[in-house]
């Protein structure tokens, strides 16, 4: 039993708790500034993808089969929004030595809708806004 007693106050708990301080913050602190630079590291990740649509954003977007952005029209300026079939003439760069695409007619190919949920004090439950169009084209060989 004596053995036991002096096992006892050699690890009493005012004894061992500087000790266990020490212990948790070094095993802490980098936990803990890990996970911020995880967190913050996602936050960046999110931002940049979400970049490409923020661009965009609010407008209709014409891309051709290689995958080009031909032209952005804002989506408050149009009347009407073109279906699949229908033929467009999209303005471009005149200049042959440039590498954007020329100014042509194209056929709609089809349409893809974005939408975003409304985030005010008096949206419905569900109630959703269009965020962006994008209009595949393929070009139109005269």
């Amino acid at each position: 039993m004596p053995a036991f007693s002096v096992l006892c106050l050699s690890l009493s708990i005012p004894g061992i708790s500087p000790y266990t301080s020490l212990f948790a913050f070094i095993v802490g602190l980098p936990t803990l500034i890990g996970t911020y630079y995880q967190t913050w590291k996602s936050r960046q990740e999110t931002r940049e993808i979400r970049q490409g649509l923020v661009y965009s954003e609010n407008c209709l977007e014409f891309i051709v089969e290689d995958g080009t952005t031909i032209n952005l029209v804002p989506l408050e300026n149009l009347h009407t929004l073109p279906r699949p079939g229908d033929v467009v003439l999209l303005p471009g760069t005149p200049d042959s030595l440039v590498a954007d695409p020329k100014h042509a007619a194209y056929r709609v190919r089809h349409i893809e809708f974005i939408y975003t949920r409304v985030e005010n004090r008096y949206a419905q439950r569900g109630q959703a806004r269009l965020a962006k169009a994008v209009a595949y084209l393929d070009g139109i060989n005269a």
